[in-house]
């Protein structure tokens, strides 16, 4: 397998990004775990992993984000959690407050340790969600100060109770989504800049939950990255959607994530923007 070096520990990275003058863009990145290939899976089937290839994918993902002046700062890998690329869904973050997530899936419930360690490094302010609650960060869709959250196989209602008493008390309204057709809510639905939720109709199960509903061509034109309130991150799989996008004005990077769509990943999954 590829390797991704860095010259200093996560937490320095961190530490560095809080008094660099960047902090107001950055990005939690997590490198591909060895045996990646053996990711969870629910709703699709197995595909063979070229783990050189996820390496290449991942770098050029991250590359991306700094192009777009995004800092990067990579979490302590973990070369034994295969879905640990996945840094999304091991903590949520909202302006200064972190919500360290618990994981759906008993096998995942190990990443959440090095992501809290990297939210606090950043000095936020971090909450957890415990047991028999349970909640992945890809359940989770912020539009303005409404919070949706995917009930998915991997997020429980108690989880979603759980966030709920956290984030009401600081003024945002968490709306319980269902979801039966895929893994988690961002697999789904995205949101554009202007709050407008972007979803591969097949895939939603009611899309009258949000106010305003765009269906999009591709599945894998469901997920988008807002870097800026004019660019847009997105998977080079979806080209008619891309183009959607642009005549909506918007500026669109795309980028080959193949390997991790392979598992059931988009391009929110692999990064945590704290702003």
């Amino acid at each position: 397998m590829g390797t991704v070096e860095f010259e200093s520990s996560p937490a320095e990275s961190a530490a560095a990004a809080v008094t660099s003058g960047t902090a107001g863009r950055r990005a939690l990145v997590r490198r591909p775990a060895r045996n990646l290939a053996e990711g969870q899976l629910t709703h699709i089937r197995r595909s063979p992993i070229d783990l050189e290839l996820a390496v290449l994918q991942w770098r050029g993902y991250v590359a991306s984000l700094e192009a777009e002046g995004w800092e990067t700062i990579e979490v302590e890998p973990a070369p034994d959690l295969p879905d640990s690329v996945f840094i999304e869904d091991a903590v949520i973050v909202f302006g200064q407050l972190a919500v360290v997530s618990s994981p759906g899936a008993p096998s995942r419930r190990g990443e959440t340790r090095a992501a809290e360690a990297a939210v606090r490094a950043l000095g936020l302010s971090v909450h957890h969600l415990e047991l028999p609650g349970t909640l992945d960060g890809g359940d989770v869709l912020k539009v303005g100060r409404t919070v949706y959250v995917g009930q998915s196989l991997r997020t429980n209602a108690e989880g979603t109770r759980q966030l709920r008493a956290i984030l009401e008390p600081r003024g945002h309204t968490v709306v319980a989504v269902p979801i039966t057709k895929v893994l988690h809510l961002k697999t789904a639905v995205t949101a554009l800049p202007d709050g407008t939720v972007i979803g591969y109709r097949p895939l939603v199960d009611d899309p009258r939950v949000f106010p305003q509903f765009l269906s999009v061509p591709e599945p894998e034109g469901t997920a988008v990255v807002v870097l800026d309130p004019a660019t847009l991150l997105m998977s080079s799989a979806a080209p008619r959607s891309a183009a959607l996008f642009t005549g909506l004005g918007y500026r669109v990077i795309t980028v080959d994530i193949s390997e991790f769509e392979k598992l059931e990943g988009c391009v929110t999954c692999l990064s945590v923007r704290v702003r």
